[in-house]
């Protein structure tokens, strides 16, 4: 790769809105009819018109995330020491389940950015040549300094092997040997970054996503491993690479037994503070941590995963890829079109396939679609519906797919309720820990007395009046009928309390 002598850009950058761009229009009237007819079409909205819902896992470990023989000077790796599976067979699983696009994400240990150099990456391309209409990133589960695990996606470029073996070797914290343990500070996490930042060609730079944030947690709000300090010093100096956490963390067959019984497994390995309906409390808490992250205009996006080692059938903790969490980007099928999704947060989550589309379209309310798009004044998931006046009523209109088809377990789960959820945008917070937005509230709770059924798919139309503060909006739903997520018990069967998340939608409004 070319290094080029670049600016490092500092620790605290100021997060922007992003208002959601339109090409040109010619309005024409007819009548009491206002009509819109465009002109061109951007490069974005053509991509838009040939986007689908594609379902993926970016945290899949093979049977390179290896074991260790101490005993040798350097220690050895033992394929299969930790996960099991052949990439390959991962890449199997994750299409007999339905996932358009997947990830191997093996993590380190002592010299491990050559064991993914040398060995895994190898294996990676005999996978995309066996299941060429399944896209297969490249990548790993990145041993943070000072944090917690993470996804580092490479984009698919000629050096993308490279590329992970120089930040790996560089900045893992546990790729060097013998090990000090001075790489385990946040400074060198920012290092990291800033590599990323002025070492890397744009097409190059990757997409970080924080891991089971809240599994290291002692208690609500307790923070371990992952805090609110690092993933906004993060997100402030890199945010299209650091880019948002897991939602759903993986490990959510811990209760499954090869048997097909339960047993005292936690959902999600989180032994300490439970997981709520399957999701970290960081994602879970209408007001949490997420939330305020969201309140500041933050672009910073929530999946799911398997974080799949060993499957459940085989006395382990976990799903297939795709088997009972995925995550929906509405992309083209192609490498860079999904990574350009995932950025700008178009992107929905599902646990044990309660849904497989979701539409929700803002727009300024009296106008219609046309009008509103052509005025900038309409916009989907990650994007921001810039307001005509300083208070308007916004239509808010929802489209999701509840199938009729069975999940892996069988089941036919039907979407009970959808939750619109909203909160204010007040810019950054001046505690760096905050972890809160009060103005966070349940705004409507929808069910089939509210909503029309169209075949498969559920419509909601609602309107927001007098919208006059910078906010924004997402959805959530469940098969179950709890109001907020409970904590989920050891032993509790995950495929009965299932729920949806989206990303959000920011409405910015006249100053």
């Amino acid at each position: 790769m070319k290094k080029k002598a670049k600016k490092a850009i500092p620790l605290i950058a100021t997060t922007v809105l992003a208002t959601t761009a339109f090409t040109a229009q010619a309005i024409t009237s007819n009548g009491d009819n206002q009509t819109a007819e465009a002109t061109k079409l951007t490069e974005q909205e053509v991509k838009q018109s040939n986007a689908t819902w594609l379902a993926g896992d970016h945290h899949v470990h093979s049977e390179w995330s290896v074991g260790w023989d101490n005993s040798t000077n350097p220690p050895t790796p033992i394929k299969g020491g930790d996960a099991i599976y052949p990439i390959v067979k991962n890449a199997e699983k994750a299409s007999e389940y339905g996932l358009d696009w997947v990830m191997t994400t093996d993590h380190g240990g002592p010299n491990h950015s050559k064991v993914n150099l040398e060995q895994a990456y190898p294996e990676l391309l005999k996978s995309r040549e066996a299941f060429p209409n399944l896209i297969q990133f490249y990548g790993m589960e990145f041993d943070t300094p000072a944090a917690d695990h993470s996804t580092l996606m490479i984009p698919k470029v000629e050096n993308e092997s490279q590329i992970l073996y120089d930040i790996e070797s560089q900045f893992n914290k546990r790729d060097p040997y013998p090990n000090d343990g001075s790489r385990d500070t946040e400074s060198t996490m920012i290092d990291a970054l800033n590599y990323m930042l002025t070492e890397l060609d744009e097409d190059e730079q990757p997409i970080h996503i924080a891991h089971h944030p809240s599994r290291s947690a002692k208690g609500d709000g307790e923070w371990g491993q992952d805090t609110p300090q690092e993933f906004r010093n993060w997100n402030d100096l890199a945010p299209n690479i650091s880019i948002g956490m897991e939602g759903a963390p993986g490990h959510q067959a811990a209760a499954l037994t090869p048997e097909g019984g339960l047993d005292n497994g936690a959902r999600g390995s989180y032994g300490n503070y439970p997981t709520l309906g399957g999701f970290d409390q960081m994602t879970a808490k209408v007001g949490g941590l997420w939330d305020s992250m969201l309140g500041e205009g933050r672009h910073w996006w929530i999946t799911a995963t398997s974080d799949s080692h060993v499957n459940w059938r085989e006395g382990g903790s976990d799903f297939w890829p795709g088997e009972y969490s995925k995550t929906y980007v509405k992309a083209e099928k192609d490498y860079d079109n999904i990574m350009e999704s995932l950025r700008n947060g178009n992107v929905f989550v599902t646990t044990g396939d309660l849904i497989s589309e979701l539409e929700m379209k803002v727009q300024a309310g009296g106008k219609s679609p046309l009008f509103a798009k052509s005025k900038g004044n309409s916009a989907t998931l990650g994007e921001t519906l810039t307001l005509p006046g300083k208070s308007k009523d916004v239509t808010v209109t929802i489209r999701i797919k509840d199938s009729n088809a069975a999940n892996a377990n069988g089941d036919k789960p039907e979407v009970q309720r959808v939750d619109l959820i909203m909160g204010e945008v007040t810019g950054a917070v001046e505690d760096r820990s905050t972890a809160t937005n009060p103005t966070t509230k349940v705004v409507k709770r929808f069910t089939e007395e509210d909503w029309t059924k169209n075949g498969e798919y559920i419509e909601i139309t609602y309107t927001l009046e007098n919208v006059d503060k910078d906010s924004y909006i997402r959805l959530r739903g469940t098969n179950t009928d709890q109001l907020e997520p409970e904590k989920d018990s050891r032993g509790e069967n995950p495929w009965t309390d299932l729920w949806f998340y989206s990303n959000p939608v920011f409405i910015k409004t006249a100053k």
